[in-house]
């Protein structure tokens, strides 16, 4: 949007110079190729569609190092200091955060620049002929569901949003669409999407050459998580038939699986650089590059503490990756996921505890801590977690707990039928439906899925209640008792709100 603007504002600092002159003004530039004309030729589609993958990696848009738009707004992690930035991204997990925050800016154009990307590949690929034309629909599926991806980041975390679905290449066509449309009609385009994704000649699972691609499975996946959090979070007039679609996407996501029981699986081979192509519990996952300077995973050395050698062999000087103490209380007695992915520090100017769950310590990665951890956006403990909520929700509690103790097999701990009568678990998950949130932080801990859980499970008077039994003491600096009604959702950014205030109205409470 900012390069229409730039290039109007161009256009008429020029006028003035070609009043003596007709042909002094230059429609197109000789230096580049403007969207409309660049898509030629079946590569041209397939070079762009890899310019939108390539634009997933941004970390101010949901990549490994997005995590402060999520996770910190979590109570799983956050930061002590609030004076590093003007204090601005200590404002997440402060629940203090204005308009003006430029990091928040920073993530909504990161979001729009990749729904940007996916309509220009969109728009261009019709201007091509294709050979074959399932090539055509395959690609069509991939940027598709990667824009109702971002979506559903979007309206998640803001509520009605703009929604483009087409390239916009005029200031007049820029300003028709700067206005927030109804949530429940971003949802529609985002099932609309994914409803073609799953009915594409995708095949259901990436070959190990391709991974990073979009799948079926991870179409149904993600249709049926879009389905699961319409059903808790939008007009309850349409409850049950949300959940029922629910419940079909994600049991044909799981019908799919490549693998036998998720217990054959062992937990830290999910995270093994080694495994990442191969591993057949991941189904949708953002490529890093070990070793390549442009192209590598920094999230091992990223949340490696000072003093210690468990993530990667470069040497770091800071904290790390922080955890709350609120979430290392809540893994049971015994849980090897606790082990795997956390640590306390011990160096003085830590002595807290860090995320240990990325690691790359080969000497591929080096001491310049050039890692080749994948981002992993969906794997299938997430969906058979989903389905045990699915089912909660439907009435069906055998078959919910069936899924759940699924996960807790694969973790060794005690079946939740034996747990239950355990006065310290059934003291602190008293509810099936506090039992299943609480194996979902664990299991999913530092994947980003948390604050979505929290939003999915709680009405926002809910979470308020929620958020205001946690324990100071366990919060650090940031200040629970921040928490309103209004981080249900972001503010919209000031810079937005200004372009037209009526038609980007600002959330409630900023």
């Amino acid at each position: 949007m900012n390069h229409t603007f730039l290039r109007v504002l161009c256009i008429c600092v020029l006028l003035p110079l070609a009043a003596c002159n007709e042909d002094f003004l230059v429609q197109t530039d000789p230096n580049a190729v403007s969207a409309a004309d660049y898509y030629q030729s079946e590569n041209d589609v397939l070079l762009g569609l890899n310019g939108v993958y390539q634009s997933l990696r941004n970390n101010n848009g949901i990549a490994e190092g997005s995590g402060l738009f999520s996770e910190e707004r979590s109570d799983n992690t956050g930061r002590n200091d609030n004076q590093s930035n003007a204090g601005e991204p200590f404002q997440f997990n402060d629940f203090s955060i204005l308009p003006s925050n430029t990091y928040l800016k920073s993530h909504w154009l990161a979001l729009y620049q990749i729904v940007t990307r996916t309509n220009q590949v969109l728009a261009g690929m019709e201007n091509v002929t294709f050979a074959n034309a399932q090539t055509k629909a395959q690609y069509q599926a991939e940027a598709k569901f990667i824009r109702a991806l971002i979506y559903f980041h979007l309206v998640r975390k803001w509520g009605d949003v703009p929604l483009v679905t087409r390239p916009l290449n005029s200031a007049d066509e820029v300003q028709a669409n700067t206005f927030r449309e109804k949530k429940e009609k971003v949802y529609e385009q985002i099932v609309a999407d994914l409803t073609e994704v799953v009915n594409s000649p995708l095949p259901d699972h990436q070959p190990a050459s391709s991974k990073g691609r979009v799948s079926k499975v991870a179409g149904l996946s993600l249709l049926g998580q879009v389905y699961l959090t319409m059903a808790t979070t939008l007009d309850q007039a349409n409850r049950a038939a949300n959940l029922n679609q629910a419940k079909t996407h994600l049991t044909n996501a799981y019908s799919k699986k490549a693998f036998g029981a998720l217990k054959d699986i062992p937990y830290q081979d999910v995270f093994d650089v080694s495994k990442k192509s191969t591993n057949p519990e991941i189904i949708f996952q953002i490529v890093y590059r070990q070793g390549d300077v442009n192209f590598a995973s920094s999230i091992a050395a990223n949340n490696q503490a000072a003093g210690e050698t468990i993530n990667s062999l470069r040497v770091s000087t800071g904290s790390g990756g922080n955890v709350k103490p609120d979430l290392v209380k809540e893994y049971e007695e015994g849980d090897p996921r606790r082990d795997f992915s956390i640590r306390f520090a011990n160096a003085s100017n830590v002595r807290d505890y860090f995320i240990t769950k990325y690691r790359d310590t080969s000497p591929a990665a080096g001491t310049n801590g050039w890692g080749g951890n994948d981002w992993i956006l969906i794997r299938y403990a997430d969906v058979i977690l989903m389905l045990a909520e699915t089912h909660l929700y439907l009435g069906e509690e055998a078959t919910a707990i069936q899924y759940l103790n699924m996960v807790r097999e694969r973790a060794k701990l005690p079946t939740y039928e034996v747990a239950r009568n355990n006065p310290a678990y059934s003291s602190k998950y008293p509810t099936l439906k506090l039992a299943i949130l609480h194996e979902r932080r664990v299991e999913l801990a530092f994947e980003n899925h948390r604050w979505f859980d929290l939003l999915r499970f709680f009405t926002p008077a809910e979470l308020v209640s929620y958020m205001q039994t946690k324990s100071q003491a366990d919060y650090g600096t940031a200040k629970v008792s921040n928490f309103g009604t209004k981080d249900y959702y972001y503010p919209i950014p000031f810079d937005e709100v200004k372009l037209n205030p009526e038609r980007m109205y600002q959330n409630p409470g900023y």
